[in-house]
């Protein structure tokens, strides 16, 4: 007979950690399906009357892209990684939890499965004393935190959920251990380089861009990415060019620059030989990273005369990012 394990103290009182993430396209034919939830969400496409032609137009962008999108996911595997990785994040990060109190760790995604109304079930099936929201999107934005947690109010309200206790971790930009994982992780990308060509690398910070009007309006996801590249810089002390810039703009609006491409390309036009590209606002490898910088940019930098380009990894489970997400989810509890 096979005897259950002791009851922990707090096994009672166990907290329920949401992790809250973008989510990304399992399959090929599940390219389209995301895209279509990624437009339909009201924090993305805001324009005013936007509710009356709103799934019209997600229906519209996400046909006309789908293919377009699929040809990259071809060459990285035909799928994003994203819920894998992530899936890896939240075992360690229960793992790292259990050393101080009873926690389970679930994943929810934005925009593909597992999505927020399938995440709130097991939330009130596990019927936890506390929940923490976890944005794995270390600097606050409407469009990424801001979209995740309005999609879970939505749902709880929706569906009539008895919340517990829920508290939300907003942002983390300057998190000491995060922000050391983003260094360490710079300089294993930098123990490529052969010794005598280090002093020649310029370190390409990449954050993911945002249209301009939400800067104008007042969002801080712009001003906290300046937050986290200038702590990663004062605790690496790297003694090398730095530069900041913006990836992955869609749509015919005015997005944060420069862009990734025109720096990459000025730097070429400088003569400079060697780029290290830094993916500073990315907790884990996907299509951005993935593709957008470590093949495509990878092939452009080539061609524009660059002799080496690398990536530094992404962050992933890092035991330091792991510890920093312990870390806030236990300052929330304590609060």
């Amino acid at each position: 007979m096979k005897n259950n394990p002791p009851e922990r103290a707090g096994d009672r009182d166990k907290t329920g950690v949401v992790l809250l993430q973008l989510g990304g396209p399992d399959s090929l034919e599940s390219v389209e399906p995301f895209l279509y939830n990624l437009f339909c969400d009201p924090d993305i496409i805001d324009l005013p009357l936007a509710f009356l032609f709103r799934k019209r137009l997600a229906r519209m962008i996400s046909r006309r892209r789908a293919p377009h999108v699929q040809e990259f996911y071809k060459k990285i595997g035909r799928r994003s990684p994203i819920l894998k990785l992530t899936l890896r994040q939240a075992r360690a990060l229960e793992c790292e939890l259990q050393k101080s109190i009873s926690a389970k760790v679930l994943v929810c995604m934005r925009y593909w499965h597992p999505l927020t109304e399938a995440v709130a079930e097991e939330v009130r099936r596990h019927e936890f004393s506390r929940v923490v929201l976890l944005p794995l999107y270390p600097h606050y934005s409407k469009t990424t935190t801001g979209s995740s947690v309005n999609e879970w109010n939505r749902v709880a309200a929706r569906k009539g959920l008895r919340q517990p206790d829920v508290s939300v971790v907003e942002e983390y930009c300057e998190h000491p251990l995060y922000i050391d994982a983003l260094v360490r992780n710079i300089w294993i990308a930098l123990a490529r380089v052969p010794v005598q060509d280090r002093p020649k690398v310029h370190l390409v910070f990449s954050a993911h861009g945002t249209p301009m009007k939400l800067v104008r309006n007042g969002d801080p996801y712009q001003p906290q990415i300046v937050r986290t590249y200038n702590a990663v810089l004062r605790k690496g002390e790297f003694g090398l060019a730095h530069h900041l810039c913006y990836q992955s703009k869609v749509g015919p609006e005015k997005w944060l620059e420069p862009s990734l491409a025109q720096t990459v390309e000025e730097l070429a036009q400088r003569g400079v030989s060697h780029v290290i590209a830094v993916p500073i606002a990315f907790v884990s490898d996907h299509s951005e990273t993935l593709w957008e910088i470590n093949l495509d940019m990878r092939k452009r930098a080539q061609e524009m005369g660059i002799k080496y380009f690398d990536m530094s990894p992404a962050l992933n489970t890092s035991p330091l990012f792991v510890r920093a997400l312990a870390d806030l989810v236990l300052r929330k509890l304590s609060k």
